[in-house]
């Protein structure tokens, strides 16, 4: 089943970007070698020296250890420092870094980021690394590449994978309060109530005296098992994994156009109005308060909830909790007011920092993981959806073999939404502001429409 006929065929609502990724281009012809041929063969007998590659996600670092050992095996006297950190401490770190002037030869760089280090020049351009090498760029997923050109016409990063929010469930506690993995593919939601979505959260969330959520005499104060898991306040990624599943169902887009726009919409009312929702479900019971879970916890396979969004890169790990016992399901999000259920849709890029230390090293090691031949090795030992297409179908097929059903990921590129990350000058300020704003509607000290004024202040950063 080939990405590019999955996502040729992903339906347009009027007014949401869709992101035309995935009409699929094909690796068939020689993009394989494409990175490896002029940049691995000019390393010479001394090699590369030492390579700082930075990432963030865990569960990735044997996929990219892997390609390492590949790549290091080719180019002798070369090795590759992986360095991985949290989300939170990960951009923090690269950051400083990035300011001081002594940064990793190469990092993982997020669409939502990548504005703020085109602003300070702190990332370069790699359209002579890729002219030089004849580079083919043509190998990667349609749409994968194009955000990653800036509003000055160069590339400033390689794609490496991409990714959606899907929801995984325990299907016992499913079954258990009377539902079925059919039903949950059909489940809808709403701003005003809900819908079918909201119906099946309440039957779902259980209080500590046994009561489910639509029982009478439920304590939502004194709760055993939420309806869905936590997720933050979601300000610093724009909701990936909270509410912009939502929002997005809506026909509600982050700015009058992405990527490189110039207003937010972060006060308009239907956006408001799913927010207040998304975060009444604390006042609810159905979902955890402000700190009651720590972060970073898997709140399903704790036993903690019942269902929670979970993006693409984690599959593998929620998959590995039928190990423990937990009998794991995965569906898209629900269906929202547009008439389709919706996801980000996000591709992650390595980018060359502007003063790495290496840049030939840094190019000829992203370029190479920019090939099938390292893709194809994440696909085996990796975690995330590989940005080449034939990566991808070897990606698909290893899953289904074990037994991991991934269409719940793959319902957004045929019968639903995408859309990007919001793309624009002033991120990291934006970031600032939507993360206390959002902080303080989770926390319950603020309602959504305290987001007018902020989005005043974020749209006034243009002016």
């Amino acid at each position: 089943m080939k990405i590019k006929r999955i996502i040729g065929a992903a339906s347009a609502v009027v007014g949401l970007t869709l992101v035309a990724a995935c009409a699929g281009g094909s690796a068939d012809d020689g993009g394989s070698a494409a990175g490896a041929a002029g940049s691995t063969s000019e390393a010479g007998t001394a090699g590369y020296g030492d390579i700082n590659y930075w990432m963030w996600v865990a569960e990735q670092v044997p996929g990219y250890q892997a390609c390492a050992d590949v790549f290091e095996e080719q180019n002798p006297g070369t090795t590759v420092k992986i360095e991985q950190y949290n989300w939170d401490d990960y951009w923090t770190k690269l950051t400083a870094s990035l300011v001081a002037g002594n940064p990793p030869d190469a990092f993982i760089d997020h669409l939502n980021k990548y504005g703020q280090f085109l602003e300070g020049g702190q990332i370069a351009p790699l359209d002579e690394y890729i002219a030089a090498d004849s580079f083919d760029m043509s190998v990667f997923i349609d749409g994968l590449a194009d955000p990653w050109v800036a509003q000055d016409g160069l590339q400033y990063g390689i794609p490496k994978d991409w990714d959606t929010i899907g929801l995984f469930y325990d299907l016992d506690k499913v079954e258990a309060g009377g539902y079925t993995a059919e039903d949950l593919e059909n489940l809808d939601w709403n701003p005003q109530d809900g819908g079918s979505f909201e119906t099946f959260l309440a039957r779902m969330t259980i209080d500590k005296n046994g009561v489910r959520g639509d029982e009478e005499g439920f304590d939502a104060s004194n709760v055993e098992v939420y309806g869905l898991s936590r997720g933050g306040g979601g300000g610093r990624d724009a909701g990936q994994s909270t509410w912009a599943n939502f929002a997005g169902s809506t026909g509600w887009t982050h700015m009058d156009e992405n990527p490189w726009g110039t207003e937010y919409n972060y006060d308009d009312p239907t956006f408001q109005e799913t927010i207040d929702w998304y975060f009444g479900l604390v006042d609810k019971g159905y979902m955890p308060a402000y700190g009651v879970v720590a972060s970073g916890t898997n709140q399903i396979g704790a036993g903690i909830s019942t269902a929670g969004l979970v993006g693409s890169w984690s599959a593998n790990g929620m998959f590995s909790l039928r190990d423990e016992g937990v009998n794991i399901g995965l569906t898209h999000s629900p269906v929202g007011p547009s008439g389709q259920a919706a996801s980000m849709f996000n591709g992650v890029a390595d980018s060359i920092p502007a003063g790495a230390s290496n840049p030939e090293g840094a190019w000829a090691w992203i370029s190479f993981m920019g090939t099938a031949e390292c893709q194809d090795i994440f696909a085996e030992k990796g975690t995330a959806f590989p940005a080449i297409e034939t990566s991808m179908d070897l990606k698909l097929e290893l899953m289904q073999e074990s037994g991991r059903d991934v269409s719940g990921y793959m319902h957004y590129l045929t019968d639903g939404i995408t859309f990007l990350p919001p793309i624009s000058e002033n991120s990291a300020a934006i970031g600032d502001q939507l993360e206390m704003a959002m902080e303080a509607i989770y926390n319950r000290q603020a309602d959504a429409s305290s987001l007018t004024a902020v989005n005043d202040k974020i749209n006034a950063l243009f002016d």
